[in-house]
C-alpha cells in the first residue's frame, strides 16, 4: 500500500526529474510519500538519517532501494554523454525482453536510482491495475508421492 495517492506521486517524481541535485528535503519527501518498509523500520531511518546528514546520497539512494524494493536489482548502471541509465529489473536472469524492467535517465546518479525506485514501485500500480495476490495453497489430506527417478 503506499502512502500517497497516484497523482502524489506523479508530482513527486516530476521534482524529481526537474531536480539539478539531491537535497535533504527531496530524499525526505520520497520516504514520506512513497515508502512503506522505511516507516516501520528504526534502523534503516537512523542509518538513511545517517547518511544524508553526511552527503552520501547515492549510498543513501541504495540503501533504501535495497530497504523497499528487495526484489527488484539494478540490472546496468553507466554513464554516457552526461546522463546516468539506470535500469532496475525484477529478474535480471531472465532476457531484457522478458523481465519487468523500468528505466530512468538523469544527470544526477542518486536522483536516476530514485526516479527508478519510485517508477518501479507505482509500476503495479499503472492503469489502475492492482498487483495479484499470491493465491493460499492448503495441504491436502492424501499422502504426498514423490515421482522422481533417481535411479
Amino acid at each position: 500500500m503506499l502512502f500517497a495517492p497516484k497523482h502524489d506521486l506523479d508530482r513527486l517524481e516530476t521534482s524529481l526529474r526537474d531536480a539539478q541535485a539531491i537535497t535533504a528535503e527531496l530524499m525526505f519527501d520520497l520516504m514520506t510519500q512513497a515508502c512503506v518498509r522505511f516507516a516501520h523500520s528504526r534502523g534503516a531511518q537512523a542509518k538513511l538519517h545517517r547518511l544524508i546528514e553526511s552527503g552520501a546520497w547515492t549510498d543513501a539512494a541504495l540503501t533504501l532501494l535495497a530497504l523497499e524494493l528487495p526484489q527488484w536489482k539494478i540490472r546496468r548502471l553507466i554513464q554516457e554523454d552526461g546522463e546516468w541509465f539506470c535500469r532496475l529489473s525484477k529478474e535480471p536472469q531472465l532476457p531484457l525482453g522478458l523481465d519487468e524492467a523500468t528505466e530512468v535517465t538523469h544527470e544526477v546518479l542518486p536522483l536516476a536510482i530514485l526516479i527508478a525506485l519510485l517508477q518501479a514501485r507505482c509500476a503495479p500500480f499503472e492503469n489502475g491495475a492492482r498487483p495479484t495476490a499470491v493465491p493460499v495453497v492448503r495441504p491436502s489430506a492424501g499422502h504426498a508421492v514423490s515421482c522422481d527417478n533417481f535411479a
